[in-house]
């Protein structure tokens, strides 16, 4: 069984959400975060992001929808798979492998991003932001989606860019790879210990 991120993993969407929360802050009067502040959470929910600002639970819900609208209006412009993704993907699932999309991203979101890069057919499961009580880093998106699989975890591998992947991945007991064609580099995620490094997305296949 094969899991996966979105963001970072399957889709080269990284600039638009950066600028996504620089358009968020700018919009509401808000003092601007680095790419780099803002890149430590990719992988997390924007409630999680916007958490400095969560004593203000109407701030907050405006803040989210800032960053959704500006997102969604240059979603298409911006976001596109990353070279051999897709064809990896589709490899994998003619080999008679399940396959789930585990994403801090809302339901909504996640399938606009599957249909930019022309899978949407492409995964048994989906389990979204709105799926659990509990995001990445936790475990609760991992075990729902091994859950719903049937899956066992033994055999199950969870593929992300991010620490918060290997994290949650790690924590539900299964097995976990690190792309490196996302926004983050080898040394970055080498505290989090993935048990295979993918370097280019035909590593999946092999």
């Amino acid at each position: 069984t094969f899991l996966f991120d979105l963001d970072g993993t399957l889709i080269d969407s990284i600039r638009l959400i950066l600028d996504s929360y620089h358009h968020t802050l700018a919009t509401h009067g808000l003092p601007p975060r680095s790419d780099h502040e803002w890149l430590r959470g990719v992988g997390t929910p924007l409630r999680v992001q916007f958490s400095p600002w969560a004593h203000d639970p109407e701030l907050l819900e405006a803040l989210v929808a800032t960053y959704r609208t500006y997102n969604i209006a240059n979603h298409d412009r911006m976001a596109a798979a990353y070279p051999g993704v897709p064809e990896a993907l589709r490899a994998i699932r003619s080999r008679g492998r399940a396959t789930g999309l585990v994403t801090s991203k809302n339901r909504e979101g996640a399938w606009r991003g599957l249909r930019r890069i022309g899978l949407e057919d492409a995964m048994d499961v989906l389990v979204c932001a709105d799926d659990v009580v509990n995001p990445k880093p936790h475990r609760e998106p991992v075990d729902r989606a091994v859950a719903l699989l049937n899956a066992d975890p033994g055999s199950t591998v969870y593929v992300g860019d991010s620490v918060h992947d290997m994290q949650a991945g790690r924590a539900a007991g299964v097995r976990t790879a690190a792309v490196l064609w996302g926004p983050f580099s080898r040394g970055e995620l080498t505290d989090s210990a993935p048990d295979y490094w993918l370097e280019r997305p035909e590593d999946l296949v092999r």
